[in-house]
């Protein structure tokens, strides 16, 4: 057995955002990716990720007793397949902020949900939102508190754009341009970050009145208009919000952003060479870049690996 590839995401903006109700887009990234197999490997990988499985599915079965009307598996195929020693084999680094848990849970879902709603359907609103929800649930597993989005694009590998918490839709993103010198890039920190403390981090600065005060007025402000400029092909626009927004989180998420990187991201925005924000949660993993001159970027990067993920 050999599931079907499902695919890393990034998310381009949005991220911390869209728990505020801010505008949010992701790709799909198709340089990563995992795949359900059962081939009898007995790599210390698979065997841990099959140790992983088996807490997965004793919470997918809890999940589905509590809650039968969200989802039901074929629970007994599932443990059966987990039982002989099926593993997810993947390629997606973990605690990089590009959506490990989420192609599993996509593949999961893919392959035991039944009555599932599929990718050829006509994909309503209701029927992305009601997807969403089971992905939210069924990743919790993993990060205590999800939104489903990773798993979402995972599973239908098609670019989403967020327009708030309850209204969601697959989006076309303007065709890259392999000439041109713009370009979006991962940096890597070196560093696995954590997603639940982060994210804790952040629930507790929402009790303070100025941090929502900055959320509202400057950092989802500016996200919504990147999601614009990205979508509509400003690149003008989308360069002058990416800078806005890149000073915003270096001034309001420093423990998100590993302390080795707070230099070079501020350099970023004083020579304009190229912009840097968070790439998922952060504390580590990759950092998502933005630059309109790629060779530029490379130069004052060149300690770095850049890996790009989109040109224009």
């Amino acid at each position: 057995m050999k599931g079907p590839l499902f695919y890393s995401k990034i998310l381009l903006f949005g991220e911390y955002g869209i728990i505020r109700d801010s505008k949010g887009l992701s790709i799909p990234y198709n340089f990563y990716n995992g795949a359900l197999k059962r081939d009898g490997n007995t790599s210390e990988e698979a065997v841990k990720s099959n140790g992983n499985l088996r807490r997965f599915v004793a919470y997918l079965d809890t999940l589905q007793h509590e809650h039968p009307n969200l989802v039901t598996f074929d629970l007994d195929l599932l443990k059966n397949d987990v039982e002989t020693g099926m593993y997810f084999d993947s390629s997606i680094p973990q605690g990089y902020g590009v959506g490990s848990s989420g192609a599993l849970v996509a593949a999961i879902y893919d392959k035991y949900a039944q009555n599932k709603i599929t990718v050829l359907e006509n994909l309503t609103r209701e029927k992305l939102l009601q997807l969403k929800n089971i992905f939210s649930q069924m990743e919790s597993f993993f990060h205590g508190k999800s939104s489903g989005l990773d798993p979402l694009n995972s599973y239908l590998s098609i670019p989403i754009l967020i327009n708030s918490k309850d209204n969601i839709q697959a989006t076309g993103i303007p065709n890259q341009s392999f000439d041109g010198k713009g370009a979006v890039f991962l940096l890597d920190s070196g560093i696995v970050g954590e997603t639940a403390p982060m994210v804790n981090i952040f629930m507790e600065n929402l009790k303070d009145k100025g941090f929502r005060a900055m959320l509202k007025n400057q950092f989802v402000k500016y996200t919504d208009a990147c999601v614009e400029n990205f979508l509509g092909g400003d690149m003008k626009s989308l360069f002058m919000n990416t800078k806005k927004l890149s000073k915003v989180v270096l001034n309001n998420f420093k423990p998100m952003i590993p302390e080795q990187f707070h230099s070079i991201w501020q350099q970023g925005i004083d020579s304009n060479d190229y912009y840097l924000k968070l790439c998922g949660s952060g504390g580590g993993g990759y950092i998502l870049g933005f630059t309109e001159d790629l060779e530029k970027a490379k130069i004052s990067l060149k300690e770095y690996k850049l890996e790009v993920v989109y040109q224009f």
